[in-house]
């Protein structure tokens, strides 16, 4: 029974794969060279968001799971080493933290809104004694 249904889920995967291509190919070949680059460019909104979204859910997900690490430690510290629930924790405040360190690296890297400082005011002038 279970070789039959990981056939079948293969055929299936390979299947939705095909078509999907199908339907990619078929949107690429009716657009010139400008068209397609304008809509992966508009589609990289979408991937930060896909990847943002992801980030919150997977940094909350292993929060709640470096909890209850934190209470099996707790309950039975033999079993469970307290580095465990440590690295869950670290883990979680990465995913959590990474979509404010795209933005503020993507800020850094691809803007020129940045200007040059100059010297204003008054210059140090030593008092002759």
């Amino acid at each position: 029974m279970k070789k039959c249904f990981t056939l079948n889920s293969k055929l299936m995967l390979k299947l939705a794969f095909l078509i999907t291509a199908m339907f990619a190919c078929e949107a690429a070949l009716a657009q010139d060279l400008a068209g397609i680059s304008s809509t992966v460019y508009k589609n990289f909104a979408s991937l930060s968001k896909l990847i943002t979204a992801g980030s919150y859910v997977c940094g909350l997900g292993f929060a709640v799971a470096s909890i209850m690490k934190f209470k099996a430690h707790k309950d039975n510290p033999t079993q469970v080493p307290v580095g465990t629930p440590v690295a869950l924790v670290m883990v979680a405040a990465s995913l959590l933290f990474l979509p404010s360190i795209l933005g503020v690296t993507g800020n850094s890297i691809f803007t020129d809104g940045g200007t040059v400082s100059t010297s204003t005011g008054t210059a140090w002038e030593p008092v002759a004694g």
